[in-house]
């Protein structure tokens, strides 16, 4: 009897999911749910994190001249969506599933440099974030990476 039991409840629950999975609305027009979001964000970091740290490349010196350089790749590359302040995405940045975040937040600050080019390199499955390791050199995704980074440092002072 507790092996027909335990069985009929794994069905059950089984057959939840899967009517869950079936009519959900894959739409990308409503904001996703918090639940969603957070579990989404735990996955992606943790992703993120294992990937920088088997996969890091030697940063050069962050200097302004990086800085500067990378301002112009981000105008170039990322504005399109990320705003051309990093920090006010645009109406394509605003209709991507996920969002387009602020690059100067905390959630997107919290990544470490690593992190952080790891993501410029190879950009985010099924996020819109694409990966610009085939067309900019290692240098230059380093560039865009402190431009990011000094993002930080204008969220302080507005």
């Amino acid at each position: 009897m507790p092996r027909f039991f335990s069985g009929a409840v794994a069905i059950a629950i089984l057959a939840a999911i899967v009517y869950w999975i079936v009519t959900r609305s894959i739409s990308a027009l409503p904001e996703p749910g918090p639940l969603e979001t957070r579990i989404f964000a735990i996955v992606r970091n943790g992703y993120i994190h294992e990937a920088a740290v088997h996969s890091y490349s030697k940063a050069p010196l962050d200097d302004p001249a990086e800085i500067s350089a990378g301002q112009g790749l981000f105008s170039m590359a990322c504005a399109s969506c990320h705003g051309s302040d990093g920090r006010s995405p645009t109406n394509i940045g605003k209709a991507m599933y996920p969002r387009c975040p602020d690059l100067g937040s905390p959630e997107v600050q919290r990544l470490s440099n690593p992190e952080l080019f790891w993501v410029v390199k190879n950009g985010i499955r099924f996020s819109g974030m694409p990966g610009f390791g085939n067309t900019l050199s290692d240098d230059e995704i380093w560039q865009a990476t402190y431009y990011v980074r000094s993002l930080r440092t204008t969220a302080k002072q507005k």
